[in-house]
């Protein structure tokens, strides 16, 4: 019999798996694509040559991750690469706000009113960036906190909405880059904790940068893969599980899936029927004849590109994806373009570009033409770049990847409590009605992006479990 059986082999099923075979536990990993990767997975979607991610592509937390940075990665041929920028904001009048490694350099991005705001809001914490970070990703309390002051500083500078943090600062330009940070994950500009949402993505921005992996995300997949089977584990794909009876024998088994999906095959009924699912997206993989031609100098260089002409702009295309339940006529982008930095991604002078707007959960219209006039307001002749693109709406999403239900790419409406309580008001989030089946997936905490935190997480729960039986 095993020790434990993962199923689900994004990076969180994937990190699951490694804590348990570190520890020495016999570990089985079953998926049921034909490849590890999940949320992190680069195919040729478009043209040969071309390497898109389907999902993820830029990683501020996955760098800055402690469960990824005490694994050996980099050995299994996992290579972060940064780009000049971490990521620009473009301005309609051709400027543009910047996030940079130097946050001196961010603060006179947004002018000199706010600039010395800007300092005040993210100094204080970067000293303690570390120890923040792993003390935030273990919330609920899986660990002690390591730096309870400087966590409980941050909790009351993040846990009011964004819309009360941007108050601090007097101009637009820094209200409008910071609108697109919490934007990120999908939230209304006025939700709870959406400041913290906001503030965790600058920092990481100017402690470990916002990168692209060498190759593509899937190098990281196949890092913790590798990883997996170096230390005994073995990994099973093409393998789709309905019900428990599916799976080997184990002492324990855990889910990189959906509450609801765990729900069905576990035979959980209603346990999860509270949980909410969030807006959906639309995404466009784009390969170019050249690189995106922004009228902003400081996108040219960045990893990411926010787009959003200010915050009005950005809260509007959030509430109508949210809470009217239409497309927006001016939808809030976010944009990577890896071959800035990385050009083992395209064929020689030509470029990948990566791309979504939001759209309500379970939307199945067409948003390519809103989105690419959003792109020519801010980079004019984008449209005779392309040399072909791959759309997906929320139906395509889901199809790809079970667990983003209705297109919802953070598996769970990050909004209210379950913003930091997910997937059920539980000091143990991790545990199920069945004492032997757990859940690791994005739905649990800390929540969504490519950290593996939440499989970290769950592994602790599991191997005290084994080591009781």
């Amino acid at each position: 019999m095993l020790d434990a059986v993962v199923v689900g082999a994004g990076p969180n099923g994937l990190t699951a798996a490694v804590e348990l075979a570190r520890r020495g536990f016999s570990v089985a990993l079953f998926e049921a694509k034909d490849t590890v990767g999940g949320g992190a997975r680069t195919e040729e979607l478009t043209l040969p040559g071309f390497r898109h991610d389907p999902c993820s592509a830029a990683h501020p937390l996955a760098v800055s991750s402690p469960a990824f940075r005490a694994l050996p990665l980099e050995r299994h041929g996992l290579e972060w690469l940064h780009p000049e920028l971490p990521m620009a904001h473009p301005f309609p009048d051709g400027t543009a706000a910047v996030l940079s490694r130097s946050v001196a350099e961010t603060a006179a991005s947004f002018g000199p009113r706010d600039a010395g705001a800007y300092r005040r809001l993210v100094t204080p914490f970067l000293p303690h960036w570390d120890t923040l970070v792993r003390d935030f990703m273990s919330l609920p309390l899986t660990a002690l906190p390591r730096d309870p002051v400087t966590l409980a500083r941050f909790g009351l500078v993040g846990l009011p909405p964004s819309t009360w943090l941007t108050r601090r600062f007097r101009d637009e330009r820094a209200r409008t880059l910071f609108a697109g940070l919490v934007a990120h994950v999908m939230a209304p500009l006025s939700g709870f904790a959406t400041s913290a949402i906001g503030l965790v993505f600058a920092l990481a921005a100017h402690t470990r940068g916002w990168p692209v992996a060498r190759g593509g995300s899937q190098a990281l997949s196949d890092a913790l893969a590798g990883y997996l089977r170096e230390l005994g584990g073995t990994v099973h794909t093409d393998y789709e599980v309905k019900r428990l009876d599916d799976l080997p024998p184990a002492r324990a088994y855990v889910f990189d899936t959906s509450p609801t999906a765990l729900a069905r095959i576990a035979g959980f009924g209603d346990h999860y029927a509270r949980y909410r699912y969030g807006p959906g997206v639309f995404k466009i993989d784009y390969a170019l004849d050249g690189p995106v031609p922004w009228t902003a100098p400081e996108a040219r260089t960045a990893g990411t590109v926010q787009i959003g002409a200010d915050s009005a702009e950005i809260g509007a295309a959030l509430r109508a994806a949210s809470r009217e339940g239409r497309a927006p006529d001016a939808p809030f982008l976010i944009t990577v373009q890896p071959s800035v930095v990385d050009p083992t991604r395209a064929p020689a002078g030509r470029h990948v570009f990566w791309v979504y707007g939001h759209v309500p959960h379970g939307w199945t219209g067409d948003l390519t033409d809103a989105i690419e006039r959003q792109l020519e307001r801010f980079a004019p002749g984008f449209r005779d770049r392309v040399l072909a693109r791959a759309t997906a709406g929320p139906p395509e999403l889901a199809a790809r990847n079970a667990n983003y239900v209705g297109g919802d790419i953070a598996t769970g409406a990050v909004s209210g409590l379950q913003t930091l309580l997910r997937p059920k008001l539980s000091l143990s989030p991790y545990t199920t009605p069945h004492p032997a089946v757990f859940i690791c997936s994005q739905a649990t905490p800390p929540g969504p992006g490519v950290h593996g935190m939440p499989g970290h997480n769950a592994a602790k729960a599991v191997w005290r479990r084994l080591r009781q039986t």
